[in-house]
């Protein structure tokens, strides 16, 4: 017998409600009646715990040839060139946009104070001290809730898409209220996935606890294309707190002169890369796994020493509240750093307006691969990049709740059969540990065939056991999701026969750019 479900219509239905989502229902709704949907609270997202800020060409001094220049190096030869161009040509305006909403940019002496981070060649990252991601969700939050059109849904979780007809169109997605345990199948002509990374799918992740790669998932089951997965970004600094909790010390703190050292206090980076502690994140993440593996260190040091006390209470508040929170002052003492699963470079495969391979559905934001970061994002181009394709994706939109409006007629069903298990209190937690920990064991900075075979031995074990979940089961929901794009990272990884960026594979210690510079892309096989 098929789920019985609430029915609900709306014009654009956006999931998810970081920048990338908030940004575009406010565009969206003057062309029709949002509903946006989260699944925990409407700040819980990864936009929420950004700290570093935004990049934009923004002074004298810059330029959009150099910021461009700066995003290639960072990417490793895998940039689209024409997905670049567009990022560093439409973002100053796309910020600008964001001040006019009402985000409050630190500003020093009457002018917008800018930061210098990883990678970067000058100082361009506009931010609110170190929390904003918070100041951006507060501004943007708060013009949501003055739009009538826009419904916002919070405790709401996307189980899968719905499709119709053929050739195949998103029209919906089936929808759990996980505090009365209702499913409802909203009906739309537009869809705009803005769920956030995947970080969770690795053991040590800066990620909130919601970043379960649900949208690529749903994605990839719905038979959209993704593409390079194999590239998660390891955040360099990550204190290693006592208590086993991971906290991100944004790479603003070495652009303000923070120095990384080994445990015994040598400079870490030197001799490894002309920026030394300012050199692209993977290069220093990679630097860090290898002095640990080497030494059996259990993490480096980040000091901040060279930063005056009285710029670090002013430039960096909330590191410092929360490092002190697990008993460590960084105005007088280094702090114990690791890498950890931070931004994922991949995902549900876009063009230049946020449309996947599947009509009706866009991506935007770190759910999406656009092209713009390549096997290696340059910092603090993530924002930038959410706010300017969501930008995109909102101006193409006449079009195509036009096209979705000739063609609506039929019944959406779900992608697959919905699961019909049981409940399990607690039970998934297992799995969901399993998952991770073999990700970070096997398929972390340093990858070899072996270990991703092993890797792939492991998921497809877990599989085995996911036929006995509940949809009205928000644990199962999550680590079903989670195992399907554990799969996928390890299947691109293995398909990726070099060390390129984020993805280094010691049976493949070089670049092949004769066959492999390319981006990995894949596609539900229909039988």
């Amino acid at each position: 017998m098929p789920e019985r479900m609430r029915e609900e219509t709306c014009d654009v239905l956006v999931i998810g409600s970081g920048i990338a989502g908030l940004s575009y229902a406010l565009k969206a709704s003057q062309h029709g009646d949002v509903v946006l949907v989260t699944k925990k609270q409407r700040a819980q997202s990864s936009t929420n715990y950004a700290q570093g800020g935004i990049a934009a060409v923004w002074s004298d001094d810059d330029s959009i040839e150099l910021h461009a220049r700066d995003t290639f190096v960072a990417g490793a030869g895998l940039c689209h060139t024409s997905a670049v161009r567009m990022l560093v040509e439409e973002g100053p305006a796309r910020v600008r946009e964001l001040i006019d909403w009402g985000v409050r940019f630190t500003q020093e002496q009457e002018t917008v104070s800018l930061g210098r981070e990883g990678g970067h060649s000058v100082r361009r990252i506009l931010h609110a001290g170190d929390l904003t991601g918070r100041e951006i969700e507060r501004a943007l939050l708060s013009a949501v809730a003055a739009e009538p059109r826009i419904t916002l849904l919070e405790d709401h979780l996307a189980v899968d898409l719905l499709v119709r007809g053929t050739p195949p169109r998103c029209a919906g997605a089936i929808v759990l209220d996980h505090r009365t345990d209702t499913l409802t199948r909203y009906n739309a002509l537009v869809v705009l996935l803005a769920t956030g990374g995947m970080g969770q799918a690795w053991l040590h992740t800066t990620n909130p606890d919601i970043a379960t790669g649900d949208g690529v998932a749903m994605a990839y089951r719905a038979g959209a294309q993704v593409a390079n997965l194999e590239f998660m970004q390891f955040h360099p600094t990550a204190l290693d707190a006592p208590d086993g909790s991971t906290f991100l010390i944004s790479e603003a703190v070495r652009g303000e002169g923070a120095i990384l050292r080994t445990p015994e206090g040598a400079p870490l980076m030197e001799g490894v890369h002309p920026l030394g502690s300012l050199a692209p994140r993977d290069i220093v993440a990679r630097a860090i796994d290898t002095m640990m593996k080497q030494t059996g260190a259990p993490h480096a040091l980040l000091d901040l020493s060279p930063i005056p006390a009285e710029r670090i209470e002013t430039r960096f508040p909330g590191i410092m509240k929360e490092c002190a929170a697990r008993g460590f002052d960084i105005r007088r003492e280094p702090i114990p750093v690791v890498p950890a699963a931070h931004y994922a470079c991949g995902g549900i495969r876009t063009d230049a307006n946020g449309r996947t391979s599947l009509r009706g559905l866009f991506a935007a934001g770190e759910v999406a691969c656009t092209g713009v970061h390549g096997a290696n994002r340059l910092a603090s181009n993530s924002l930038l990049e959410a706010v300017v394709y969501s930008h995109r994706a909102a101006q193409a939109l006449p079009v195509s709740l036009a096209q979705a409006a000739r063609t609506s007629d039929g019944r959406s069903e779900p992608v697959a059969p919905l699961p019909r298990g049981r409940e399990r209190d607690g039970a998934w937690q297992a799995v969901r540990a399993s998952i991770r920990q073999a990700l970070w064991e096997d398929v972390g900075l340093v990858r070899t065939d072996a270990r991703l075979e092993r890797a792939a031995r492991r998921l497809e074990a877990l599989r085995a056991g996911m036929n006995d979940g509940s949809v009205r089961d928000p644990e199962y929901i999550e680590v079903r999701n989670l195992l399907e794009v554990a799969e996928l990272v390890v299947r691109s990884a293995r398909l990726r026969r070099e060390s390129r960026g984020l993805h280094h594979n010691t049976d493949y210690p070089y670049r092949d750019n004769e066959r492999e510079l390319r981006d990995t892309v894949l596609e539900r096989a229909w039988s």
